[in-house]
């Protein structure tokens, strides 16, 4: 496979990612999200110019040459809270709901560092942590990630492991 072959597959990819939520968009150039519609999506056709990563590289930007000459790092291609939060909206308005707050969560989350995140995800499997240690895990998403969702989520496990006998301890 030559390098042009490769650089078109590359191109097909990121497309077909862009079509389904992965791109991330900058909030300065994205709308307000209250106006934010199905007709929106999918955004990398119809709203290129919001299509944009956490460091502000376009899907211009990011081609096989410019990732084998290092122009292009894994951090351009890490989601924002801001595309997340869109792509809720569009689901909403598509009466989606679950599908929303599922985005919402992930906004959420993209604060949380990715070796935080596995620790939890760990933590919260069953029989790993004890009721105190999912409501402190719960609270420091809430307090120092501003994670509500995602810490409502762990207290409700921390209240169904308990009814389930599923805590450290219990097995």
């Amino acid at each position: 496979m030559n390098s042009e072959s490769i650089e078109s597959l590359v191109r097909d990819v990121l497309y077909k990612m862009s079509n389904t939520s992965d791109a991330p968009v900058s909030s300065s150039t994205a709308q307000s999200n209250s106006s934010v519609t199905v007709k929106d999506y999918p955004l990398a056709n119809k709203h290129p110019d919001w299509v944009k990563t956490s460091t502000g590289k376009t899907l211009d930007d990011i081609t096989l040459a410019n990732v084998l000459n290092g122009s292009v790092k894994s951090a351009d291609m890490r989601i924002t809270p801001e595309i997340l939060r869109i792509q809720a909206d569009i689901a909403r308005s598509a009466g989606r709901e679950r599908l929303a707050i599922n985005f919402e969560r992930a906004a959420e989350l993209t604060a949380v560092p990715d070796d935080r995140v596995l620790e939890i995800y760990n933590a919260l499997r069953p029989y790993r942590s004890t009721k105190e240690e999912l409501i402190a895990i719960s609270d420091e998403l809430k307090s120092k990630y501003h994670a509500t969702i995602c810490s409502q989520y762990v207290r409700e496990a921390a209240d169904l492991y308990v009814e389930r006998k599923k805590l450290k301890g219990d097995d």
